[in-house]
């Protein structure tokens, strides 16, 4: 009989999983017969985040030029490179636009198209267009994956989850602002994928409260305003439609995400790593106990995005630097990270403070700001957006692109660490997967339109049992609050063990699968095992994505920066597929026995 896969999820990430098996059965697996069973009630390839059926107003974070599911020559890997078009070459399409996410869905379908028509004859794929609901089966034998609405499970040799971004049960927060709403008859919209949200429920004209800044309030924003009829005329100013709400957003920092870089890298890259590279997680990792994030890696991960900044400081703009490069980079990795002596040779080498990076005064950028009304925030916030959208598209602060290579490099060094907790993946994202520059125009422009309201940073959220409705209030603006009669969490679910969206994962929680501390589901960093909370990790179980402690920063990437994601998903293939190989002659001997399968 054949040996099976199940692959629970057939988005970008269980799209790349079957490129890479594709990549590595001749040489791993040979002619030998293989059926792989996709799950996902989602079409395979775009998966639910980038399905067809959603607005066409909303786009992709990315350029189409920095778009790929194709390893290349950068990416650590043992399985060989199966090279192919970016999103761009693909399609057609502007190199420099952000696409839709349709677009970027109809390229998935083709990736996952043409991995299966990569995979030898003796391999078949099988899609059920249904959910995966329960992983069932003994540690030294074949699994069971049952299915929604069916009685009897696929089994399989080996299951692969690549389920993407899950929904969570509502924690405690959130339970009592619902029920708050609904015992005021008043509108709450919990953490979820935006396209998926019910909209209808606010109204033209109302405050509404938005917690959370970040690229889930960017897709908000274009369905409440364009997705109701308004338009931005040629000049960019915003003509509303009268159906729009007023929306009044804040978050933890106060502003949203930093723009996309709009200019692109010429010239010598970083030579990254350099001071947090394989060297030092294996120095960190040989040690009796789990590396503490603040205390064993941040100051490495701080000394190596300093490195790629002042890289391309001295390299490209040298006129600003006050020294030569050679000298500045002998003394700065001699000097300890973080210490006086390394800030006092920044100080004395480049002599304009706004050249110099300081991590922490990124990550608080409104701390110490007091306004003493809402009115005077719209205009500090309004000046921070456009600052931000002059430098991040001004190839003189190319200084920018170098840090943003060296948190890709750095969150794939991170990945052989596991679970560094959520701060890192909010941080990271914050600087390097923020929106592209004309969305934060748009937000000017509605800002000036009256449509948009900020709140600033520090926001808290109260229910008003005595007004009936909630109020929002922040450490920018203090002591005034702002009311209304809807909320809206502006950002995806946090992980939970204790409370997840999906049963599959629950029953595998029940089962003895381990959780970290943040909630992500505990695997081996090195080829996506299920590690289960007795530290043994599961021979025939596999899992790899943003619900693992060993998420990268996306399932595809920029050409020729490593691919993390890629590097995890061959890894987990080549592991698959030598079980699978060495699993068949014992099976063989087995059935000669009259054993049954």
């Amino acid at each position: 009989m054949s040996a099976s896969v199940v692959v629970v999820g057939a988005g970008p990430r269980g799209t790349g999983f079957l490129e890479r098996l594709a990549a590595n059965i001749p040489s791993l697996y040979g002619d030998r017969a293989l059926d792989v069973h996709l799950v996902d009630p989602h079409p395979a390839g775009a998966g639910r985040i980038w399905r067809a059926d959603q607005s066409p107003l909303l786009l992709m974070n990315s350029m189409a030029e920095d778009v790929t599911m194709f390893t290349d020559d950068t990416v650590q890997q043992d399985g060989p490179v199966r090279p192919g078009p970016t999103l761009a070459e693909w399609s057609g399409l502007d190199a420099r636009t952000f696409p839709s996410r349709r677009a970027q869905g109809e390229y998935l379908r083709w990736v996952y198209e043409d991995a299966v028509a990569a995979l030898p004859p003796t391999v078949t794929v099988h899609e059920h267009r249904t959910r995966a609901t329960r992983v069932g089966g003994p540690r030294e034998g074949r699994q069971r994956v049952w299915l929604e609405g069916r009685t009897q499970p696929l089994v399989a040799d080996l299951v692969v989850l690549a389920l993407g971004h899950l929904d969570a049960e509502p924690d405690e927060e959130q339970r009592e602002l619902a029920d708050f709403a609904d015992r005021h008859g008043l509108v709450h919209l919990p953490p979820a994928f935006t396209a998926d949200s019910d909209l209808s429920a606010l109204h033209p004209g109302e405050p509404v409260i938005v917690r959370g800044f970040g690229l889930a309030f960017v897709d908000l924003m274009a369905l409440l305003t364009e997705g109701r009829g308004g338009r931005y005329d040629a000049d960019g100013a915003y003509h509303p439609s009268g159906r729009e709400p007023v929306l009044h957003v804040g978050s933890r920092r106060g502003v949203p995400y930093r723009s996309k870089i709009g200019y692109t890298w010429t010239g010598e890259r970083p030579p990254l790593p350099r001071f947090f590279g394989p060297a030092e997680v294996d120095a960190l990792l040989s040690r009796p106990h789990r590396p503490d994030f603040r205390r064993d890696l941040w100051p490495l991960i701080d000394k190596e995005l300093g490195f790629a900044h002042y890289h391309r400081l001295f390299t490209a703009h040298p006129e600003r630097t006050a020294v030569d490069w050679p000298g500045f980079e002998e003394k700065y990795a001699a000097a300890d990270p973080g210490s006086p002596a390394l800030q006092a040779l920044i100080a004395a080498s480049v002599p304009d403070p706004a050249d110099r990076l300081d991590l922490e005064a990124l990550d608080h950028p409104l701390d110490g700001l007091r306004f003493t009304s809402y009115e005077s925030l719209q205009g500090g916030l309004r000046s921070y957006i456009r600052a931000d959208l002059t430098r991040r598209h001004d190839a003189r602060h190319s200084e920018d692109l170098g840090v943003f290579l060296g948190l890709l490099s750095v969150y794939g060094q991170l990945l052989r660490v596991g679970d560094v907790g959520g701060w890192w993946h909010g941080f990271f994202s914050f600087l390097a997967s923020g929106p592209p520059g004309p969305r934060l125009r748009q937000l000017l422009a509605l800002s000036d339109a009256g449509v948009v309201r900020f709140l600033g940073a520090g926001v808290t959220v109260e229910a008003d049992e005595t007004r009936g409705v909630f109020r929002a209030g922040s450490a920018s603006v203090p002591g005034r609050w702002i009311e209304a009669a809807a909320l809206v969490e502006a950002r995806l679910p946090e992980p939970s063990a204790d409370r997840p969206g999906s049963p599959l994962l629950r029953a595998l929680y029940e089962e003895g699968a381990g959780a970290a501390d943040t909630g992500l589901l505990q695997v081996d960093p090195a080829d996506g095992r299920i590690t289960g909370r007795d530290g043994r990790a599961h021979p025939r179980r596999f899992a790899l994505g943003p619900f693992t402690v060993a998420r990268a920063s996306g399932a595809f990437t920029r050409p020729r920066t490593g691919g993390a994601a890629f590097r995890q998903n061959d890894a987990t293939a080549r592991a698959a597929l030598t079980f699978l190989r060495d699993l068949a002659p014992a099976d063989e001997r087995h059935y000669a026995k009259g054993g049954v399968r």
